[in-house]
């Protein structure tokens, strides 16, 4: 249990040897914490799969092994636990005052207690579990939204959700977000690769959900509030940026385009637009 703690704590984003069976549901990872993010799913997925087909499997079984059949008569004992399933479950019933059977004239089940020992232990199995998950966990979510999570020297980003558009805005030639050169761009996030980017999350209208999946990360975006959320992509591609909250009636048309550029690239980029919006403004 410590290995498997220590394992899904690990935010170095490394590899991941089963990384690429999840590809059928996701991309592949593409941000620093998008690889402890998909180890800790293939953990929780382990555990509830075990506890899936346990479950289900002695649900099938008893149905089979206890359905009613002609000449097969139940045996009650007097706390009304059939004694067939009791002793299948390893407990002795108690018979204090004998059993009643199926020939007696009037068949009553009685509720008993039950086994102090089994519930125990159905009960201490998954406390044990769940404060496990939430040890595993903790690292992470602290170094993804903690409180001082973002690096020093993050690239901010401001991003207003609005039905249905995502309005990005760049620092402009100061280099400083919220200053008179800045510039927006609809529907279009350009970030350096291997770079802290801290995106400054606002809403115009309703709540909106900023999902990237090849970084694995999602963040709410509410009305009233800015909301820091912070990642590193780790190669240049282009992913998309959805909107996971329904928001409207055009919900399934809020899609961006995530294109993660090379140092030289964003550089060369960004100079463009700089010049670009420059030239409008001074044309107004």
């Amino acid at each position: 249990m410590l290995t498997l703690i220590q394992a899904a704590a690990d935010t170095s984003g490394a590899a991941l040897p089963f990384s690429r069976f999840l590809t059928w549901m996701m991309p592949p990872a593409s941000s620093t914490f998008a690889g402890p993010i998909d180890r800790l799913y293939y953990i929780i997925l382990v555990i509830t799969s075990i506890v899936f087909f346990l479950v289900e499997g002695g649900l099938i079984w008893f149905c089979i092994a206890y359905r009613a059949r002609p000449g097969r008569h139940a045996q009650y004992s007097v706390g009304g636990v059939t004694e067939t399933v009791l002793q299948a479950v390893g407990v002795r019933p108690k018979e204090p005052g004998g059993s009643v059977t199926s020939e007696s004239p009037m068949r009553k089940a009685y509720y008993i207690h039950g086994s102090a020992r089994a519930e125990i232990i159905w009960t201490a199995i998954p406390a044990v579990t769940v404060v496990a998950l939430g040890i595993m966990s903790a690292g992470l979510w602290n170094h993804i939204k903690g409180r001082n999570s973002v690096p020093a020297d993050a690239i901010a980003f401001g991003v207003r959700a609005k039905q249905f558009e995502w309005n990005v805005t760049y620092a402009g030639a100061d280099g400083k977000l919220e200053t008179g050169d800045d510039f927006t761009i609809r529907n279009q996030l350009h970030v350096p690769v291997n770079k802290p980017i801290l995106v400054n999350l606002t809403s115009e209208d309703a709540i909106h959900s900023f999902f990237v999946p090849a970084f694995r990360l999602k963040q709410d975006a509410v009305p009233g509030m800015k909301i820091r959320v912070w990642f590193q992509a780790m190669q240049p591609g282009t992913m998309e940026l959805a909107c996971a909250e329904l928001c409207g009636l055009g919900h399934y048309k809020m899609r961006a385009i995530v294109t993660v550029h090379t140092q030289q690239d964003y550089d060369a980029w960004l100079a463009d637009q700089i010049a670009q919006h420059a030239q409008t403004v001074a044309s107004r």
